[in-house]
């Protein structure tokens, strides 16, 4: 009985800390979908997926480089 105590402690010792960065990855999946459905209308979804990821990934860089410098200020 001893050894169930000792191994919920360690479980409810410590809590973990929060992560304060910000996730842009969203924005990579938002706009391949949005580029897929825009490519379905011009008959070439590959170029609108294209299309879309670039978007996305300039996006998501953009709020990885916004979260990068409001972390080191």
């Amino acid at each position: 009985m001893a050894a169930v105590a000792f191994a919920q402690t360690l479980c409810h010792e410590r809590s973990m800390q929060g992560s304060t960065t910000r996730a842009g990855g969203c924005f990579l999946t938002i706009f391949s979908l949005l580029g897929f459905l825009f490519g379905l209308s011009i008959r070439n979804p590959l170029k609108g997926v294209l299309i879309g990821l670039g978007i996305g990934s300039a996006f998501a860089i953009a709020v990885w480089l916004i979260d990068l410098k409001r972390r080191e200020s």
